[in-house]
């Protein structure tokens, strides 16, 4: 087994990418609410702040905070990843590897993670994923993507309801990095 060098900061914050297995597939926005309760019930159990999140068909971005003396953000998303694929009904093909330790085959097993180092790291992060929709080609503006973080931050009235459509931002530096 591979040990993989994760970013560990107790209270820190994180930029998460997460996949379905097959980027074909549109479980996530298709089951938005139970990925919602899935979320929900994990973050009441094992608090979190979700600072920014937005989920599209194949895969999500989110950027949590963690308690002041918790690093524990790899259980949480097994925690999510569990019970969203143990209450979506059996229709995904599994692989030989993946019958042998008795897991479904909805998530990929990886995941990216970024520790968020400074105030401007964490505003790219941010725009990046509330513009991620408009990136896709699902939408033309933002705020017209239904599952986003963007719309509370609308509703506070930290950007407007044109953001990035008014060119008040950089969206060429959104390139996968």
């Amino acid at each position: 087994m591979m040990l993989y060098r994760r970013a560990s900061q107790a209270g820190g914050t994180y930029f998460f990418t997460v996949n379905i297995n097959n980027r074909k597939d549109t479980l996530l926005t298709d089951h938005i609410d139970l990925l919602r309760d899935c979320v929900a019930s994990v973050k009441q159990r094992h608090p979190f702040r979700i600072d920014a999140m937005v989920v599209l068909p194949d895969h999500l971005h989110a950027i949590w905070t963690l308690p002041t003396n918790d690093s524990a953000y790899a259980s949480r998303w097994r925690m999510i990843k569990t019970s969203f694929s143990r209450k979506l009904p059996k229709s995904e093909v599994i692989s030989q590897s993946r019958q042998s330790r008795g897991e479904r085959g909805v998530w990929q097993r990886r995941y990216w993670e970024h520790l968020i180092r400074n105030n401007d790291d964490l505003e790219r992060h941010m725009d990046y994923i509330h513009f991620n929709p408009v990136k896709h080609g699902y939408v033309g503006n933002p705020s017209e993507w239904p599952y986003s973080s963007i719309h509370r931050y609308i509703q506070r009235g930290w950007i407007d309801n044109d953001w990035a459509a008014s060119g008040e931002i950089d969206t060429t530096c959104f390139g996968e990095r």
